[in-house]
């Protein structure tokens, strides 16, 4: 069977606006494949569980290139539970698309090709599935990447702050981001699977902090210690591991 005729099982092929990661605020095709093995319990799109339609990656590809946008990104569920995801995302990088793969960090991402950019999801306590990190994946791991935190508490802050300490994530990756899970977030037009960076009311131009913003805040008074731009860049060893970005 060729590369083109393989299949996968597909939710849903969308056009929207970024709503994640430093990408954020760019047009994106999102490609949202079926099934995943982790019951996260702030989930907002369990309807990608057990619902899709077989499509080859050949349509898959039409499907993708009728909305005319240069930004894809490979979504779910959990992508990499189908193995034929790796020749599809190889395809669309081989048609020139800027592909980026939204995983858990559960499996295994060193078989993806090179020039996709990863934003891996390490679970954090409040998850509920923690336990299913793959840490090996972190060695894979390049400035291309980003590593993201979606966090509920105090407790998984703090959890998140020890292991970008630990794995040293500031300079491995490309960013590391800390997000909050708000299903009241108002809606912007924006996809962002139910977690934000920041909750935007469009109606009084107000925006308010997530708490993890809140709590990164606290901790730079209280090192005292500079940040420096562009995004934030950590000025000494001691300043926390908040959210840190580059321009691209």
């Amino acid at each position: 069977m060729s590369e083109r005729k393989k299949t996968l099982t597909i939710n849903e092929i969308y056009h929207s606006i970024q709503g994640e990661s430093t990408w954020v605020g760019r047009p994106c095709v999102f490609v949202r494949l079926a099934f995943c093995n982790l019951r996260c319990n702030y989930c907002d799109t369990e309807y990608a569980f057990y619902e899709g339609k077989k499509r080859t990656l050949d349509e898959i590809l039409e499907a993708v290139a009728t909305f005319g946008c240069p930004l894809v990104e490979i979504t779910g569920g959990e992508p990499l539970l189908q193995k034929n995801v790796l020749p599809l995302m190889t395809m669309l990088c081989d048609s020139r698309y800027t592909v980026l793969l939204e995983t858990s960090g559960a499996h295994d991402v060193s078989k993806v090709d090179p020039r996709v950019y990863r934003i891996m999801d390490l679970k954090t306590p409040g998850s509920g599935e923690v336990g299913k990190n793959l840490w090996s994946n972190i060695d894979h791991l390049t400035l291309r990447d980003e590593v993201k935190f979606v966090m509920g508490t105090r407790e998984d802050y703090e959890w998140a702050c020890e292991k970008v300490r630990r794995y040293g994530l500031a300079s491995r990756c490309h960013a590391v981001l800390y997000l909050w899970p708000d299903r009241s977030a108002p809606d912007c037009g924006m996809d962002s699977g139910g977690q934000t960076q920041c909750a935007v009311s469009t109606s009084d131009a107000q925006i308010h902090l997530e708490p993890s913003a809140t709590w990164c805040l606290k901790d730079v008074r209280k090192s005292r210690t500079s940040f420096r731009g562009p995004g934030l860049t950590h000025g000494s060893a001691e300043a926390p591991p908040s959210i840190i970005s580059q321009d691209r």
